[in-house]
């Protein structure tokens, strides 16, 4: 059984259709990461999956029960972090730590002092004093401290430094190595590309893709740098060869994954000294959907301003 499955999950504001037959699916004790700018549907997504919206159409299934009809029940099983975290000002951080942790599984004592102390937080401290980023600590302790199977993630280290965010790094590790499930929403695509098992890519509303990174990759295109012995020629012949760039002994190019045994053949004619192959990163991967829209964005910006 999934811990999260979406089936044609639909969402209308009015006329505006926000979410387009969503198709999600989370196997116990994976990390899926869900990329997207704003506005492109994680957000109503999550809402939904949390029960505070109800879908339009579709369903939305945690631990195989009805994302709003069984919410409360649903919540004790699983820890919500978001990016912007609003707390009770006159509680103290420590307080709000141990309701939370009430209100869901139950409150981990010994790894509630870990947390607190690797996050370096003071919990005696009233939680308005606390800035963006130990409020952002506060959450994240009080759901690595919960005893819950699922954690639903989105822009959790919004306002973290590099350090605590290496710490919630670590925190996802030891959340998948115990069997638990996370569903995790961000900008820092150094993240994704470190800890999720599969990603999926939201644009518009719709799931443009979904795979692991090297399922995902292998769809696009890697980059070689070669040097060989003697001029290459013959590489502009190859279909599926982009941005080539020939300088004596040395090309550049990019290439597509189907097409490597043939280029690999091709250039060992011409005795290969040096070789580098680079996969795509994830940022690219991401741009390969979302560039159009800032080409958009930008033409808009400078009509505007023209």
């Amino acid at each position: 059984m999934n811990v999260v499955d979406v089936k044609n999950l639909t969402k209308y504001y009015g006329k505006f259709r926000a979410l387009n037959e969503v198709n999600l699916k989370i196997k116990q004790g994976e990390v899926l990461g869900f990329l997207g700018p704003n506005g492109a549907g994680k957000t109503t997504t999550i809402r939904i999956l949390l029960g505070l919206l109800r879908s339009s159409e579709g369903q939305a299934k945690l631990f195989g029960k009805d994302a709003w009809e069984d919410a409360v029940e649903i919540h004790r099983q699983l820890a919500y972090v978001p990016g912007d975290v609003h707390l009770w000002p006159n509680l103290t951080g420590g307080e709000v730590i141990d309701l939370f942790c009430k209100l869901r599984g139950g409150l981990d004592d010994i790894r509630r002092e870990k947390l607190i102390k690797r996050f370096d937080l003071d919990p005696t401290k009233k939680c308005k004093t606390y800035s963006k980023g130990n409020r952002q600590k506060v959450a994240l302790i009080a759901a690595f401290a919960s005893d819950v199977d699922l954690f639903i993630l989105d822009e959790p280290t919004s306002g973290l430094d590099p350090l605590m965010s290496a710490v919630f790094q670590d925190c996802v590790s030891k959340a998948k190595e115990d069997g638990k499930t996370v569903l995790m929403s961000s900008h820092i695509l150094a993240d994704v590309e470190k800890l999720c098992d599969r990603i999926s890519i939201i644009r518009k509303g719709e799931i443009a893709e979904t795979g692991t990174l090297s399922e995902l990759r292998h769809m696009t295109q890697m980059s070689i740098e070669v040097e060989t012995g003697k001029a290459i020629v013959g590489l502009e012949q190859i279909k599926g060869i982009d941005n080539l760039s020939v300088e004596g002994l040395k090309a550049r190019f990019e290439i597509n994954s189907d097409k490597i045994d043939e280029v690999m053949r091709h250039l060992a004619n011409f005795n290969i000294r040096f070789l580098t192959s680079t996969p795509p990163t994830l940022e690219e991967l991401f741009m390969r959907h979302y560039g159009d829209d800032l080409v958009d964005l930008n033409q808009a910006s400078e009509r505007s301003v023209s």
